[in-house]
């Protein structure tokens, strides 16, 4: 009979930098146990039913499907929050947006805008760390408001709430004091949407344009409409486009104009505000 390490052994993953990881989480899964009790008990025996279960999902994950689109889960900031293929993967990289906001703002009441909000991350992480704050998200597609929705009420986040919106075409007459997002920022013809996990996400939350800036250009051009008399605006971008969105910024008349490094050492997110 199989056991909890002979499986994870003969798991073969050869073009995920992560395989160990990989096949850790997946056989977690299968066995409804975490990764720690698969360290501690590696030659516990493991059903056939279950190996078989196991191998399936290894071989989807071989063809390239992401682990947090075959586990329906993904860990962001301190949430655990339920994904799907409709919406992008919440990666570490885009905490950076949620360290910086809470750095910004002070902890009393505050109107915060999270555009294009996906699975929620962005909003309920701030919302769970700042309960006098009201964060609205808004996405243009309704299966992903429909999925924060979901993570808002399993995560009993009552100062969020989520509606469908272009950017911000349902918003009108509404002011928030900070307004971010992790908007579309890779160019069309990138080499990248054809490698990895991105093979799998949707396009419309990853492609903006020849550049990859058109939906920058029009959340920095819009914002100020949306923006109480100093708010802020932070943007997630691609690492080698810092300059021209703070470019863009400055053009628009925002005010304390700067970028902040991710922990790999790249300009990562780009803030200002609006006097």
């Amino acid at each position: 009979m199989a056991t909890i390490e002979s499986l994870l052994s003969a798991a073969t993953l050869p073009d995920s930098p992560t395989a160990r990881l990989d096949a850790e989480l997946l056989l977690a899964h299968v066995l409804g146990k975490s990764r720690s009790y698969l360290r501690t008990w590696p030659e516990q025996a493991v059903t056939g039913e279950q190996a078989q279960r196991f191998a399936a999902l290894i071989e989807r994950r071989r063809t390239g499907e992401p682990v947090a689109y075959i586990l329906g889960r993904q860990g962001f900031w301190s949430l655990d929050l339920e994904v799907a293929p409709h919406t992008l993967i919440p990666r570490a990289d885009t905490e950076l947006l949620v360290e910086t906001a809470l750095a910004l703002l002070p902890a009393g009441p505050a109107r915060v805008l999270d555009l294009g909000t996906g699975t929620g991350a962005i909003a309920l992480a701030l919302a769970s760390e700042r309960p006098g704050w009201t964060l609205v998200g808004v996405d243009r597609v309704p299966e992903a408001v429909a999925l924060a929705e979901r993570n808002r009420v399993r995560l009993k986040r009552g100062n969020a709430r989520f509606c469908e919106s272009h950017w911000f075409s349902a918003l009108a007459g509404e002011r928030f004091q900070m307004i971010l997002a992790n908007p579309p920022y890779i160019a069309a013809d990138d080499r990248h949407l054809g490698e990895g996990d991105v093979r799998f996400e949707p396009a419309s939350a990853l492609v903006a344009g020849p550049d990859g800036l058109d939906d920058i250009r029009a959340i920095v051009e819009q914002a100020p409409a949306y923006l109480e008399a100093g708010g802020w605006l932070l943007l997630e971008h691609g690492f080698d486009q810092a300059a021209a969105v703070r470019d863009l910024f400055a053009a628009r008349g925002f005010i304390t104009v700067e970028s902040r490094r991710d922990l790999g050492g790249h300009e990562r997110i780009s803030l200002g505000s609006f006097p």
